[in-house]
């Protein structure tokens, strides 16, 4: 009996992958072409460059740009200093009390970023502490610490005992043994780590409104606010600068990974 072309059609492989292709096509795809689309033309249609020439032809908006770039700089140096001590003190623990301390760091992930912000809010007022650039860092810290934390646990859990071992026993004291061969393994989850910091920190503005009452605005708040007033082809043109500097962060971490890989232990 021969088989019904349905079945035929879902026994190939190949065939499986053709929902995702479409909602790559869709949502991805088209999105990122009207993006560049709008914004290399102006309101009326014709193609130019204005919109760029108006970004950087502007103090406020590409001084927002830099200083949005400063705050995603030391948000992520900060999140990696606190991070990384932390995730090395809880792979070296396999004890019950260590997969709590990793329980409770992921759990604020599981509340909405805007109800723990609020919750930032309210306890800087209980506080009577000032909102302003310190309240946003401590905010953005207080978000994004745990996507810091967690890549570099993985890493390090994983870790080859025998590595360490090794270099113990070619005379490394505990310094070098850190330096020379645990770092260096961890730098593939120090690299996701940072780059799962950096690239919304650079993109975010509901806390930076909510942390600074409005006082700090950072990069996105300018181009959510060229957006809600109308403003869709210098929007885009913002837009597609963020994407260009996220793509950049993204090639050169995955650059750094490669090469890490690659020349093993220093």
């Amino acid at each position: 009996m021969a088989q019904p072309k349905f079945l035929t059609l879902l026994s190939l492989r190949r065939n499986w992958a053709i929902p995702y292709l479409l909602y790559l096509f869709v949502f991805v795809l088209i999105p990122l072409f009207l993006i560049v689309m709008y914004a290399f033309m102006d309101t009326e249609g014709t193609a130019t460059l204005a919109n760029f020439r108006k970004f950087w032809m502007q103090p406020e908006a590409l001084n927002t740009f830099i200083y949005s770039v400063g705050i995603a700089l030391i948000t992520t140096f900060l999140c990696l200093i606190l991070g990384f001590p932390a995730a090395y003190i809880l792979s070296k623990t396999n004890t019950r009390g260590a997969r709590i301390l990793i329980l409770l760091f992921i759990l604020p992930m599981w509340i909405n970023f805007l109800i723990r912000t609020l919750a930032t809010v309210a306890l800087f007022d209980f506080l009577n502490l000032p909102l302003g650039q310190g309240a946003l860092l401590f905010g953005m810290v207080y978000n994004f610490l745990p996507f810091m934390i967690y890549p570099i646990y993985n890493v390090l859990q994983k870790t080859d005992q025998n590595l360490i071992e090794a270099a113990q026993d070619l005379g490394a004291n505990p310094r070098q043994v850190f330096l020379k061969t645990i770092v260096p393994l961890s730098v593939p989850g120090i690299t996701s780590g940072i780059m799962m910091v950096f690239m919304p920190v650079i993109s975010t503005f509901a806390i930076a409104e909510l942390l600074t009452i409005n006082n700090i605005k950072l990069f996105g708040s300018t181009l959510q606010e060229n957006i809600y007033n109308g403003m869709w082809n210098y929007g885009a043109a913002l837009s597609l600068v963020m994407l260009l500097l996220i793509g950049v962060t993204s090639l050169l971490g995955s650059e750094g990974g490669a090469k890490s890989e690659e020349g093993g232990l220093l």
